[in-house]
């Protein structure tokens, strides 16, 4: 049986900015002397610094006479989001800090929002950061099941000017505007946001199977924001994926001591308790999890995938089409329904959930995965 643990990745819908509650870091939860030191610099200082390259973008003529010309705010978000000057990439495979999403020219939703505050604070603007309640994205990465939630930026003036135009906020969102129009958001602060950073980092370290540095990426999330739930949840994985499971159930007793029904880590903490033989307490931590999400993350994409091994491509195209019914831009169920369909011999609903697998793709590599298979199916197509 496959054991699957659960990450918050880039998600803040566990966190609140106001009022602020002070809680402590849980130094008690920590436990070097299991891992070794990081193999890379571990830390939160240099997420915002603007580099001598961005210094010179804002210094161009151009960029100058468009800043005087619509505003700081108004002119900085066309200067990197609207005129297409700099060629911004969507790339969720990887969490930047401002000066890395600015030179790769692309970030995820979080590093695009640290180099628009980074730019932001060097013009003088006001930057406020808000979640946003949307239906939680699931996706995975080996025995790792992610849940990603969604962060904007707003940016203001610190002293309103009536001679200048664009006196209101504006708010930077990476979503299209039909789904933008309905959004609702909540206030977080800035240690949340860096504590979300370094979680991704946590849960990037742990996908390439570097366990020290995700430990240490973790550790540092919680020490900046212990109330970001997401970042003592990584924590109790990364002690999971060092095979002390007495550590990490702790962990996740302490997630579930502030958010009693949190998923991640009801799933996990069962996860903890069998690896410890306390497999009634596993049991009863499942049975909770059942009564709060009967249908877990992946579970007709399971059934599908064991459909196709069996090369019943009907079966897996009903449970392929059952789990993206629930998260219809997920790129892996397209691919694995175009597979499906291409094994009944449908190959126009082959082509097309092959092309939507790339449309919705997250990274270069899944691009060229998808665009390599759509060509393959359509060069079928035509014979």
């Amino acid at each position: 049986m496959r054991t699957w643990l659960l990450l918050s990745f880039c998600a803040l819908l566990a966190a609140c900015a106001s009022p602020r509650e002070l809680v402590q870091p849980p130094e008690h939860l920590f436990d070097d002397s299991l891992f070794a030191a990081p193999a890379e610099p571990v830390g939160a200082a240099d997420i915002f610094a603007v580099s001598d390259a961005m210094h010179r973008y804002l210094q161009h003529p151009q960029i100058v006479a468009q800043l005087r010309r619509k505003g700081p705010h108004r002119g900085l978000l066309e200067a990197l989001y609207t005129t297409g000057e700099l060629r911004l990439d969507y790339d969720a495979s990887t969490t930047r800090s401002a000066a890395q999403a600015f030179d790769a020219r692309a970030g995820n939703c979080l590093s695009l929002v640290v180099m628009t505050a980074a730019f932001a604070k060097e013009l003088g603007l006001t930057v406020r950061y808000q979640s946003a309640y949307l239906e939680e994205t699931v996706s995975r990465s080996g025995n790792l099941v992610l849940r990603s939630g969604h962060v904007n930026v707003t940016l203001g003036r610190r002293f309103a000017d009536p001679r200048l135009p664009d006196r209101e906020p504006l708010t930077v969102d990476f979503l299209p505007p039909e789904e933008l129009r309905s959004l609702r958001t909540r206030e977080i602060d800035e240690d949340t946001v860096v504590a979300m950073y370094l979680n991704n980092r946590a849960v990037e370290a742990l996908v390439a199977d570097r366990i020290d540095d995700a430990y240490a990426w973790a550790r540092e999330s919680v020490r900046q924001d212990p109330r970001f739930l997401g970042g003592l949840n990584t924590l109790g994985v990364a002690y999971l994926r060092r095979d002390a499971p007495v550590q990490a159930g702790r962990v996740f007793a302490e997630v579930l001591l502030r958010d009693p029904a949190n998923r991640t880590a009801l799933a996990n903490l069962a996860n903890a308790y069998a690896r410890q033989g306390r497999l009634a307490e596993s049991l009863q931590a499942q049975r909770r999890l059942a009564s709060l999400e009967p249908e877990p993350p992946y579970h007709y994409f399971n059934l599908g995938l064991a459909a196709m091994k069996k090369q019943d491509y009907g079966t897996a195209r009903q449970m392929f089409s059952r789990e993206l019914a629930r998260a219809e831009d997920n790129h892996e169920f397209h691919y694995w329904l175009g597979l499906a369909s291409y094994g009944l011999g449908d190959v126009e609903q082959a082509r097309r959930h092959m092309a939507r697998a790339l449309e919705a793709s997250t990274s270069g590599k899944q691009r060229h995965l998808y665009a390599a298979k759509l060509d393959w199916i359509e060069a079928r197509g035509r014979h």
